[in-house]
């Protein structure tokens, strides 16, 4: 093929990248910002010129062919180096511009994220930001996020990550629960109250706690853990629905400080069991993440910078 004919298909061979990584029509024309037929008439223009079939189309998804996995395969290395290229030329203008395409776990986002966010982008008005709002743990360069804010212990060894914050997980209810049902004294009165908790892997749901000091009805010392099997009417995924349900008085529910705070300072909630800590339920660090680059674009680093001022006070569940 001749060199011309060649150039003339760069953007298609991109649009193909971008549909290996979306993994359906329509999910690649959102993120190209184009119409979903205008997507699928490149994909087979690529086709024609290269006179063998590169995409396998079912009703819900698509795959690649192996003649279409090799040229993305190829093409990924030289599209993100171009991607670097730009960013650092446009960077050389000294202000954050351009699109930042960031993803944050629902509750924390809706919670904490966005009333503040406001803030930053008065202060610069060329950055726009996208925001996904989801639990799921995504694979930043595949899905073409530039940062992640995850709760997490331990961020990837192959990323870089900023702390942002310390948070704690927090044993709550409503006044009028443990109005109705007592208040639980030690860690084991737990297994005659209905808890509301995140469902894990396990199918005995268990909560684990700390001594914070010496614990006198148990005789546990500081740092002592134990185990308390739990149960109860409602389980949620989503930190913010077991506030809800908290605050409807169904039980006594775990969840990070971040989703409690606002009832805890507002009153309508309390905490419960303070003198012990719950460990292993949530991570104890909010973390901006993205993936290892030698060059961080400045409205990413001026992001991160703003995150880290916003969020540096936590979350505080003092009524």
């Amino acid at each position: 093929m001749e060199p011309q004919k060649i150039e003339a298909l760069w953007m298609h061979l991109h649009w193909l990248t971008v549909l290996a990584q979306q993994g359906s029509y329509t999910a690649a024309a959102q993120r190209l910002g184009v119409s979903k037929a205008a997507m699928s008439q490149r994909i087979a223009e690529l086709e024609r010129a290269a006179n063998v079939q590169l995409v396998q189309r079912t009703t819900r998804s698509v795959r690649l062919t192996e003649a279409g996995q090799r040229l993305v395969d190829d093409m990924r290395t030289p599209f993100e180096q171009i991607a670097h290229s730009f960013a650092s030329v446009r960077d050389l203008a000294g202000v954050p511009t351009g699109l930042l395409r960031v993803t944050a776990p629902v509750a924390f986002a809706r919670q904490q994220l966005v009333p503040r966010i406001a803030e930053f982008l008065r202060a610069h008005p060329d950055v726009r930001i996208e925001l996904d709002l989801s639990d799921r743990l995504s694979s930043l360069a595949m899905e073409g996020f530039d940062l992640a804010i995850r709760h997490t212990a331990a961020p990837p060894d192959t990323h870089v990550a900023w702390t942002l914050c310390a948070t704690r997980s927090v044993l709550v209810a409503s006044r009028a629960y443990l109005r109705r049902r007592g208040v639980p004294r030690e860690p084991y009165d737990l297994a005659s109250h209905d808890c509301l908790h995140y469902p894990r892997v396990k199918d005995t749901p268990a909560w684990h706690f700390e001594a914070k000091a010496t614990v006198s009805t148990m005789g546990k010392l500081a740092g002592q853990r134990l185990t308390v099997p739990v149960s109860g009417p409602f389980a949620a995924n989503n930190s913010e629905a077991l506030r809800d349900a908290a605050l409807s008085g169904l039980g006594i529910a775990l969840m990070p400080d971040f989703s409690a705070q606002s009832a805890l300072q507002a009153g309508k909630l309390v905490e419960v069991l303070a003198q012990w800590r719950p460990v292993g339920a949530f991570g104890e660090q909010l973390y901006a993440i993205r993936p290892y680059a030698t060059h961080v674009p400045r409205a990413v680093a001026a992001f991160v910078e703003w995150l880290r001022g916003a969020l540096a006070p936590g979350f505080s569940v003092q009524p």
